[in-house]
């Protein structure tokens, strides 16, 4: 198990996330960026927006994942 924050994950707090596999915690950090648009917080709408911008180039969300998938294999265990 793995606890990561919000911001470890690419986000805007220091809510964390305690997960198994990187799968796990990134549906978690996706559940919360959701309920975060949902209550309209500035901080996660900007993360989001920059969000937007690397899913328009080609091949860059994938190299974002794909860092975000090492961090979280590097990362301790708890």
């Amino acid at each position: 198990m793995k606890t990561m924050t919000c911001k470890q994950m690419g986000g805007a707090c220091d809510e964390t996330f305690s997960a198994n596999t990187f799968e796990e915690m990134a549906e978690l950090s996706k559940q919360h960026g959701m309920e975060m648009f949902q209550k309209g917080d500035e901080a996660h709408l900007k993360v989001m927006g920059e969000m937007k911008a690397i899913m328009e180039k080609p091949g860059a969300i994938e190299e974002y994942m794909a860092e975000k998938r090492k961090q979280f294999e590097e990362h301790p265990d708890d």
